[in-house]
């Protein structure tokens, strides 16, 4: 997939559009404001100002929505239309503006207040719950966060079932049966992988992978190869610590990632590496969409593709400890004493059933998905209660992992996503997975590209997915993304094969079919 755009934005003398392009900019600029907000709230604001900076986010929420749906960005948008055809990039504004605008008008301003609110009594209700390993005190919280999620797909709307209104605001176009149909493929073609690396055994010495390591010297070293392996640089991001990582951004020039240090220091290595990721798409996005709804990622798949693909595909890769193994030395020297690349390229591979989602090696890393989706959809559909969610928690676990939480923290209460309403989310994670290694491979059809991930150097790599991916930002589907970078419709099938290889060989497993 190519373009012969230039990345400036256009020069329309459209006045209409001019209009609406000056509508749209507010939009993003009020939703960049509350995004600033809400970063500072995880990374720096005093406890106190939680309740007040709630009923702030909610103002700036209500602001937006208010002025996103107006009457009159629709009457600009039917008047701009028929000369934006005549300009790809202005008719792609349209086209996105119009879609968030259409699905934007179901929902009340009221709702969109109050739903930010909750959202944030909920976010700080949980981070205490976490902290004190107790589910019952966050219960109320998620009990409201369910009922708002019923109350946004029905304002929605759907045509089979509720989960399809939330999961299309992460992943446009899909669908709960779908989701099913990937989950059950996925199920029946890595437990086996699962059962045979169980199996085979492994008398490795994982210590390795706890032993001191700084917390300093953990941010510094994945802030590091952030940039020089990745790209990230302070010119135009920088990082903070917070309970749960993330990446936020406020245009292509300011991205914020999140990590967290743990004695587990792959935690914060990994996690780094995976918001980095998040961070480079946002970077690739095109200037000529910059404050336009069509700034951003293509859906949230797609986004994973690309935190998936740069935490795992290349930094658990050999070629990358190969390269980056002798900083590691010198910024960790306990850490890999008595140790080469290829130990700990074995290390960071372990596959062993985790309680930690964040944690979980790349073989058993879906189940924690399929879990989470089963899970939502019952309480959704009001099969299961929330005070009946610990145990049905626990038992999942047991069913798929063979492992059962010894505390809350570490069994239900361990991610943020139900705490801030993201109800939907969590399949997208798989579904970027299976993307990761599509893109990738397309790639390596490019010999300079292959050679390139062989040796580390990731720069042809970054420029393919700027071209073919990045830079669309919204203005293709993730399916034409899909297809046109890779030629194909998303497929199982390439990551199923690359679980069974990589794992297969550091495991030592023969004949293993995937």
């Amino acid at each position: 997939m190519t373009t012969t755009e230039s990345n400036a934005p256009s020069d329309t003398t459209n006045p209409t559009m001019t209009e609406l392009r000056r509508r749209l900019g507010q939009v993003s600029d009020l939703g960049a404001a509350e995004a600033v907000m809400s970063w500072e709230q995880e990374t720096s604001m005093p406890d106190e100002a939680a309740r007040v900076r709630g009923l702030q986010l909610a103002t700036l929420a209500g602001l937006t929505h208010e002025l996103f749906t107006d009457a009159k960005t629709g009457e600009l948008l039917d008047a701009a239309e028929p000369e934006a055809a005549q300009d790809t990039t202005d008719a792609a504004i349209v086209r996105v503006a119009r879609r968030d605008f259409e699905k934007a008008t179901k929902l009340p301003t009221e709702f969109v207040e109050e739903q930010t609110r909750a959202q944030n009594e909920a976010h700080h209700a949980w981070l205490a719950a976490r902290k004190g390993s107790d589910f019952a005190t966050f219960a109320p919280y998620l009990e409201k966060m369910m009922d708002l999620a019923r109350r946004e797909a029905d304002l929605r709307g759907y045509d089979e079932h509720p989960y399809d209104a939330l999961l299309d605001q992460y992943e446009p176009g899909m669908r709960v049966g779908t989701v099913k149909t990937i989950f059950a493929d996925l199920r029946d073609r890595t437990l086996p992988l699962v059962q045979r690396i169980t199996a085979a055994g492994d008398a490795a010495d994982y210590s390795v992978l706890t032993r001191p390591f700084p917390a300093e010297a953990q941010k510094a070293f994945a802030w590091k190869l952030a940039g020089e392996a990745f790209g990230l640089h302070g010119t135009f991001a920088r990082q903070d610590e917070s309970a749960h990582p993330f990446m936020t951004n406020f245009s292509r020039s300011d991205l914020r990632i999140t990590t967290r240090v743990e004695p587990y220091w792959p935690a914060c290595l990994f996690g780094t590496w995976h918001e980095t990721g998040h961070a480079m798409y946002e970077r690739g996005v095109s200037e000529r969409w910059e404050r336009t709804p069509v700034s951003g990622g293509a859906s949230l798949g797609v986004h994973e593709s690309q935190s998936r693909l740069f935490e795992n595909l290349l930094a658990r890769s050999l070629p990358f400890w190969n390269r980056y193994f002798s900083q590691l030395q010198t910024a960790a020297p306990e850490v890999t004493a008595g140790l080469d690349a290829p130990a700990l390229y074995r290390a960071v591979n372990r596959v062993s059933p985790s309680l930690i989602r964040v944690e979980a090696d790349e073989v058993t890393y879906n189940f924690h998905i399929m879990l989470r989706f089963e899970l939502e959809l019952a309480l959704l559909e009001g099969k299961l209660k929330v005070s009946e969610l610990p145990e049905a928690w626990n038992a999942k676990m047991q069913e798929y992992l063979g492992l059962t939480p010894p505390d809350d923290a570490q069994g239900v209460l361990q991610d943020v996503h139900w705490s801030a309403g993201l109800i939907g989310y969590f399949p997208t994670y798989t579904l970027g997975n299976l993307l990761s290694v599509q893109l990738l491979e397309a790639a390596q059809q490019d010999s300079a590209i292959d050679e390139g991930v062989q040796n580390a150097d990731y720069a042809p790599l970054l420029a393919w997915l700027t071209e073919n991916v990045h830079q669309y930002g919204r203005s293709l589907t993730p399916t034409q993304i899909t297809e046109g970078a890779t030629g194909r419709p998303l497929s199982a099938d390439p990551y199923v094969a690359y679980l069974h290889r990589k794992y297969g060989e550091i495991y030592g497993l023969e004949d293993v079919k995937d």
